[in-house]
């Protein structure tokens, strides 16, 4: 019943219950498009403690580098990850997904590009991950490279002394990480869709 002893009329949005659902999640996502516009790396900010789902059936890369790295949020948490460096990408599909904490509850905010739409492009794109699952095919790889003389991808490389390791051309089937945070120059996402809700579903089980 509203104020007046009126029913809402059925079929009406809410617009105060849609707002409180969706703009934590809409601000995360517009900084996340403003970091990656301006190319900058991953370790270059504080990530929020939550971590996210990052899928893609197919990528593809002209160069790939690696190291151990930490992530650090804004309460000073470290959250270890290997931070991977990709080239040039180029991504058949791909999807974000984050659970996020609201008023109404656990909501589940998802962006999906890609696909019939057309590849997903990316320069220099690097994801801070706990682990990345697919079916992969290197090119020349170098396991146990000194991180800090990685020269596969621009601006990746960790500190001296550091495990690191790279690789020339790459190939990823079925990709699958957890993440804490995603950055690239030029992103380019074609047909890209966002959606916020109670009951979504994330990008895999």
């Amino acid at each position: 019943m509203g104020k007046d002893g009126r029913k809402p009329a059925e079929g009406r949005v809410d617009w105060r219950k849609s707002a409180a659902v969706g703009l934590p999640a809409i601000a995360a996502v517009g900084a996340l498009a403003v970091v990656m516009a301006q190319g900058a790396l991953a370790a270059s900010f504080a990530v929020s403690g939550t971590s996210f789902q990052v899928s893609s059936s197919k990528l593809s890369s002209k160069g790939l580098a690696s190291y151990v790295h930490t992530d650090r949020s804004a309460d000073g948490a470290g959250h270890p990850v290997a931070l991977l460096g990709i080239g040039e990408a180029t991504l058949s599909d791909i999807c974000q997904s984050a659970k996020v904490a609201t008023p109404l509850g656990t909501v589940v905010f998802k962006l999906t590009a890609g696909g019939p739409a057309g590849e997903v492009s990316a320069a220099n794109l690097v994801i801070d991950g706990e682990d990345l699952v697919g079916d992969a095919t290197f090119g020349t790889a170098q396991i146990g490279r000194d991180a800090s003389t990685l020269d596969q991808v621009d601006g990746v490389r960790g500190e001296p002394g550091k495990f690191g390791l790279q690789a020339g051309n790459i190939e990823v089937a079925g990709v699958r990480s957890h993440a804490w945070s995603a950055t690239g120059g030029d992103f380019r996402l074609k047909g890209m869709r966002v959606g916020v809700s109670l009951d979504g579903a994330t990008c895999f089980p």
